[in-house]
């Protein structure tokens, strides 16, 4: 019984506000085809990506920073199994959010190489 109250404190913490405030970043929505794209395109794209990137920065710092906070606002209460938890909800959190961002920069370098040989001349 202590387990499932002790989960449910932390299902609730994770539910509630120690995320909210942690707004996921905006993937950018197109990236130009680099072998018909103009420079003006690519510019765009390239600061698009390097907004994203600094956008998902500032989420990976803040879901960090919150799940320290709920670490902390429980103190010495916490127990591990519950403050395992507390960093797998973060953890997973940050995997999905490199993992996006990588899949993004992938496919704007693959496009950057496609715009480099297309303008080789």
């Amino acid at each position: 019984m202590n387990a499932l109250v002790g989960y449910a404190a932390v299902l609730a913490l994770a539910a509630g506000p120690v995320y909210a405030d942690c707004t996921y970043p905006r993937a950018p929505t197109r990236i130009p085809d680099g072998s018909t794209a103009s420079l003006d395109e690519m510019m765009a794209a390239k600061q698009e990506v390097k907004e994203y990137n600094d956008a998902t920065s500032a989420y990976l710092s803040c879901i960090q920073q919150e799940r320290d906070d709920a670490i902390a606002k429980q103190g010495d209460k916490i127990s591990a199994p519950d403050r395992a938890k507390l960093e797998h909800i973060e953890a997973e959190k940050h995997n999905a959010a490199i993992a996006q961002l990588q899949g993004i920069a992938d496919r704007f370098n693959e496009q950057v190489r496609a715009f480099k040989a297309k303008n080789k001349n």
